[in-house]
């Protein structure tokens, strides 16, 4: 098998990487400009580049810590660049099975393996209404309903979320649909208590393609809004992405996690961002499981506006409240 990781300098003449290589490609240049295909992902010093190339401080350093990454989860990162690539040929619909393939079979690797059983045992908090539903005129507003873990995403709450969601397709009288959080996080991500559950990584990526809150939101997202505010990880920031806008308050922070688990997004991310931001800024967030700030996403285009700050309870607070907040 050949190296998982190749970086090129195109500041000076190397070749490109054959188009077939099964590695991690990156690149890197101080004068960021068209770049071909290959790359999975570029790399820059130069301060705010254009799409798709991500700009840092030291981009022979970041390149360094992402062989490194590379290295210690070959197969999922491996695995996400494929996808992603994959991804340019498919319809949204299609990139979702092929992720929930993906993710199933690394389920059963023995990365994830090995990170499930370094995990503390955490018991599963169910919420009493995981999702609430109101109806305002053709207005319909679903609330994440477990604030006490962040809304993490469990089975329950996608299910209810689902429920949900059927009803904004079905209706044609639901012209509005605002997607929100309750407490102080729009949501933390999959539920940690849950991981690891499923013995059978067949059944569970049926389950997942059967059960898709993502396929839904794909079914009405021109009507959909989300408002993101707090920590909004992995499934957070997948399931939103979809939506045809999306608003973040100052507080939102945005990450990935999952490569540090052996994993690849699961909840619909490598259809959804790689839409907004473009498959190697997608790659960079997806494989460093860097933080994400709320003017950056603007910056990229993963939010289309900055919201007011939120409330205790995740309700947007009036100008009055806000006037004395240091941002």
């Amino acid at each position: 098998m050949g190296p998982p990781f190749l970086l090129a300098d195109l500041d000076h003449a190397t070749s490109p990487p054959p188009p077939d290589a099964p590695s991690v490609r990156v690149a890197v240049s101080a004068h960021p400009g068209e770049a071909a295909g290959e790359f999975d992902v570029l790399l820059t010093g130069a301060p705010d580049p254009p799409r798709p190339w991500v700009g840092c401080a030291d981009p022979y350093a970041t390149a360094r810590r992402l062989r490194e990454i590379v290295a210690a989860r070959t197969d999922a990162c491996l695995t996400l660049v494929q996808v992603l690539r994959m991804g340019r040929t498919l319809s949204p619909s299609d990139r979702l099975v092929v992720e929930s393939l993906a993710y199933s079979t690394l389920q059963a690797g023995p990365d994830f393996r090995a990170w499930l059983a370094a995990q503390r045992p955490r018991t599963a908090r169910p919420g009493a209404e995981a999702v609430q539903l109101t109806r305002a005129g053709r207005l319909l507003t679903i609330t994440l309903n477990r604030p006490a873990v962040h809304n993490a995403f469990d089975a329950a709450t996608r299910d209810a979320l689902c429920e949900a969601l059927e009803v904004a397709v079905a209706d044609p009288t639901v012209t509005r649909v605002d997607l929100r959080g309750s407490g102080a996080s729009f949501c933390s991500g999959g539920d940690l208590a849950e991981f690891g559950t499923s013995a059978d990584p067949a059944r569970a990526h049926r389950v997942r393609v059967e059960r898709s809150p993502a396929a839904l939101l794909l079914r009405c997202a021109a009507k959909a809004s989300v408002h993101l505010h707090g920590a909004c990880v992995g499934a957070g920031i997948e399931l939103a992405a979809f939506a045809g806008r999306v608003t973040a308050s100052p507080d939102t922070v945005i990450r990935l996690p999952e490569i540090g688990m052996g994993l690849i997004p699961g909840a619909g991310g490598t259809a959804s961002l790689p839409a907004r931001i473009g498959r190697e800024r997608t790659a960079y967030l997806a494989l460093t499981g860097d933080p994400l700030n709320a003017v950056e996403a603007l910056r990229w285009g993963l939010v289309d506006e900055l919201g007011a700050p939120v409330d205790a309870a995740g309700l947007p607070m009036s100008p009055q409240a806000t006037s004395n907040l240091p941002y």
